[in-house]
């Protein structure tokens, strides 16, 4: 008799855990379209427990530095196991899904989100015995716009090196690395004279790509420039009186001074400092 009771009770918590993992699976695709923008937002969102409109955003996990693949596979899915929990923990909900090796949550809007990335991360190095790193996507209007949040969480964890990132803070250096890719992609916007001030560069040991940036960056401001190069103010000073007469370069334009600074910066890279 008792024997037969607890064949039945485990053949209930098999099927049980059966069902809840299914439900996972389901409410991950789901969230996977909903990230591709294929879903229809509002079937999804009252499937996944958020209001229509309800302001939400992307939270991104990824281990920090390279896996081998087999090793890497496995600490995705076990970090995908952990987000999961903590969702459900924190907020009720099971919105995650593992997408190329990043794992991404859905969340609602409000306080406390970077303090949960962060016992994430924390969890994570613990559990896990190796760094994560997270990124919070922006704050979008519904179910809708998610693919955006996630695309800027992205993007966030691409260009900080921080534990926890959150793209609000990050907007100016998310922006340059959207134009970085957008002028190296269109032949008509990388060209210009910051390629002949590289080339006399190369050509003739000079250092004036470097002193036009650091003037740029420092806001035409002769004095900031040259602390920027570590050099005297007449030395800088020199450099930009050459490298206008060589090159006729026209700085005094306030179009040209933006374009070639756009360029400098995301194209050549460089940045105003005696170290860049």
């Amino acid at each position: 008799m008792l024997e037969r009771g607890a064949a039945t009770a485990a053949l209930h918590l098999l099927r049980a855990r059966a069902a809840e993992e299914l439900a996972r699976h389901q409410y991950g695709d789901l969230l996977r379209r909903v990230l591709e923008g294929t879903a229809d937002a509002a079937g999804a969102a009252r499937t996944l427990g958020f209001g229509e409109s309800e302001p939400v955003r992307v939270a991104s996990f990824a281990a920090a530095g390279q896996l081998a693949p087999a090793a890497g596979e496995q600490t995705a899915l076990r970090l995908l196991d952990l987000v999961r929990l903590q969702c459900e923990a924190r907020y009720g909900r099971r919105a995650c899904v593992l997408l190329g090796g990043t794992v991404y949550a859905l969340l609602p809007d409000g306080p406390g989100q970077k303090r949960f990335a962060e016992d994430v991360t924390a969890r994570a190095g613990q559990a896990l015995r190796i760094a994560v790193r997270a990124a919070l996507g922006p704050a979008v209007p519904g179910l809708a716009k998610a693919g955006a949040s996630r695309s800027d969480a992205d993007l966030a964890l691409r260009v900080t090196e921080d534990a926890v990132a959150a793209a609000d803070e990050l907007r100016a250096r998310i922006v340059l690395h959207r134009l970085t890719e957008l002028l190296g992609d269109r032949e008509e916007l990388n060209a210009g004279p910051w390629r002949d001030v590289l080339a006399y560069d190369r050509d003739h040991g000079t250092d004036y790509a470097r002193t036009l940036i650091a003037y740029l960056d420092a806001g035409c401001d002769m004095a900031r420039a040259a602390a920027l190069l570590a050099v005297h103010p007449n030395t800088c000073r020199y450099r930009l009186k050459q490298a206008r007469d060589h090159l006729a370069l026209d700085l005094d334009d306030p179009d040209e001074r933006l374009v070639l600074w756009l360029q400098l910066r995301t194209l050549a890279r460089l940045r105003g400092s005696a170290t860049a």
